[in-house]
C-alpha cells in the first residue's frame, strides 16, 4: 500500500519578481499544498512578507494554502488570515501563552489548526493537547531563513511524535519544515512524516516541477 505523502513547496524560496509564474508552476505540478511563511522580524530574525502578498497568492493558488506564522502574538491575526484564504494556520508553541485557546480560535474561523515547534522544543510539550492539533510542524532547521542544513535529531522527534499520536488516538499530521531534499525525504516519511515542506531544494532546482514529482515518487 502506497502512502500519499503531501509535498508543500515553500513560497519563501520563490522568485518574487516572477511570483505568479511560480504559483502557476505549483498549481500545475504534483505538489499538494502551498507553504507560506509569515515572519515578523521579532519572533525570528527575518521579515518575509505580509497580507498583500498572501492575498495575491490566494488569488491564483488552486491548492491548499498552508500558512506558517513565525510571529509574536499570532492571536491578533487569526481572523485576518482566514479572510485571506489560509486553509491551514500554524502558530508556534513558543509564541503562544494560551495555546488551547489559540487552536480553538483558528478552528472557529474554519481553518485547520497547526502547531510548530523549534529545534530545541521537545515534542512532549504537546502531549496534553495533541488531540486538538490538526498538524504539528517540526522545524528541522532554526526558523527564519531558507537554505539551512537539516538537523539530524529531527528523525528522533518524528518517531516520538508519531508514537504519541498513535497512543492518544489522534489524527494529527506531522509536517517537516527545513532542509528537506531527496536525500532525507524517504527516511522522514518512514519515521512518520506526512507533509514535507521544500523551499530552496525545489525553487533552486533546474526543473522545479520534476523535482516535486521526484519527491512524490520517492516518498510513496
Amino acid at each position: 500500500m502506497t502512502k500519499n505523502t503531501l509535498i508543500a513547496p515553500s513560497v519563501l524560496a520563490a522568485d518574487f519578481a516572477n511570483l505568479q509564474r511560480d504559483i502557476e508552476m505549483i498549481n500545475n505540478s504534483e505538489a499538494d499544498w502551498f507553504h507560506i511563511d509569515i515572519m515578523d522580524g521579532v519572533f525570528v530574525p527575518n521579515i518575509s512578507f505580509g497580507m498583500p502578498v498572501l492575498q495575491a497568492i490566494s488569488k491564483h493558488a488552486t491548492k491548499t494554502i498552508d500558512v506558517h506564522l513565525m510571529i509574536v502574538d499570532p492571536d491578533r491575526y487569526i481572523s485576518t488570515f482566514a479572510k485571506l484564504g489560509a486553509n491551514v494556520l500554524t502558530v508556534h508553541y513558543e509564541a503562544c501563552n494560551h495555546l488551547h485557546r489559540t487552536l480553538q480560535a483558528i478552528k472557529a474561523e474554519g481553518m485547520k489548526a497547526g502547531v510548530a515547534i523549534n529545534p530545541h522544543t521537545s515534542v512532549k510539550v504537546l502531549e496534553d493537547i495533541i488531540q486538538d492539533i490538526d498538524l504539528v510542524c517540526i522545524m528541522s532547521v532554526n526558523p527564519g531563513f531558507g537554505g539551512q542544513s537539516f538537523i539530524e535529531k529531527t528523525y528522533d522527534k518524528v518517531y516520538q511524535l508519531k508514537e504519541m499520536i498513535k497512543r492518544c488516538k489522534s489524527n494529527t499530521l506531522i509536517e517537516i519544515d527545513g532542509g528537506v531534499t531527496n536525500k532525507n525525504a524517504k527516511q522522514l516519511v518512514d519515521a512518520g512524516a506526512d507533509v514535507l515542506v521544500a523551499g530552496s531544494y525545489v525553487f533552486g532546482a533546474e526543473n522545479p516541477t520534476a523535482t516535486i514529482a521526484d519527491l512524490k515518487q520517492i516518498t510513496k
